[in-house]
């Protein structure tokens, strides 16, 4: 195992290499507090973001810049405790009513009880293509780093590096595909008790409120016009792949493909063409 990391870890200072950093985790300068009054706030001189929620109002941020394509990072540690009841997002989204969408969402949890992350993408206003997966770790407890790797080829979520989602371009079979719309970085903590939790079964405890999560190290690479095309094109290598398969066949809890029930019908287009998603 410690060869499959370094092989991730090269990897990875690789692809930095070849990317423009447009960014680097000056909160001040690369985001706005756009909602929550004081219950968002920007600390340590730039270098660290809080989100708050109470029974009034959750809050949330959003980036200056807009990104079409590239790497997007962002630490975050998670609201601890009873955190059920409580959504955690953190997403690329366009505006209007055909806006395209990366969301990772962070589902809260009963004290003791893992997190879940939900990934969805949206592309010309229609999602419904969700992964849910158990993390491995208390996200909690120390911060993790996610990230989203959007190519003109391919949508990639990670999670310490770790690949635990990829979507494909498959607008040649007739699936719509985020390509069109730069986007912006959005993040928000917010109160989904009706659905977040076991199906809404468990309500947000307003005892343990304010809940707050916290953010830090954020990076946005846009691909470099000279020498990346390579990086703009390349699938996983064979480690990433072990490392998505390991991550779909261990801790995935949700997959809308596998979901008969709700496409009584057929599966949608691309959930026939790759067995990893």
């Amino acid at each position: 195992m410690a060869t499959s990391w370094f092989s991730v870890l090269l990897l990875v200072s690789i692809v930095f290499s070849c990317f423009l950093a447009a960014s680097a985790g000056d909160f001040y300068q690369e985001f706005d507090l756009t909602w929550g009054d004081k219950r968002a706030e920007i600390l340590n001189g730039g270098r660290l973001l809080t989100l708050s929620l109470d029974k009034a109002s959750g809050s949330g941020f959003r980036s200056k810049r807009e990104y079409l394509f590239g790497r997007i990072d962002m630490q975050i540690k998670l609201v601890s405790g009873n955190s059920a009841g409580t959504v955690t997002a953190f997403y690329l989204s366009s505006e209007g009513p055909n806006h395209d969408e990366i969301d990772f969402e962070f589902l809260g949890n009963l004290s003791g009880d893992p997190y879940i992350v939900h990934t969805n993408v949206y592309s010309q206003g229609k999602g419904d293509r969700e992964q849910q997966f158990y993390l491995w770790f208390d996200p909690t407890k120390n911060f993790h780093t996610y990230s989203i790797i959007w190519s003109p080829q391919r949508i990639t979520f990670m999670v310490d590096n770790i690949p635990i989602r990829v979507f494909n371009n498959e607008e040649s079979i007739g699936v719509p595909f985020p390509g069109n719309q730069p986007m912006k970085v959005y993040s928000s903590l917010w109160d989904a008790d009706d659905w977040a939790t076991r199906g809404g079964l468990v309500k947000t405890d307003w005892s343990k409120a304010p809940f707050k999560a916290y953010y830090r190290n954020f990076n946005a690479y846009s691909w470099n016009s000279v020498g990346t095309d390579v990086w703009r094109t390349r699938a996983l290598d064979a480690t990433g792949r072990r490392w998505l398969r390991w991550a779909q066949k261990y801790h995935m809890v949700y997959n809308y493909c596998a979901d008969l029930k709700r496409f009584p019908h057929g599966r949608p287009r691309e959930c026939r063409r790759s067995r990893f998603l």
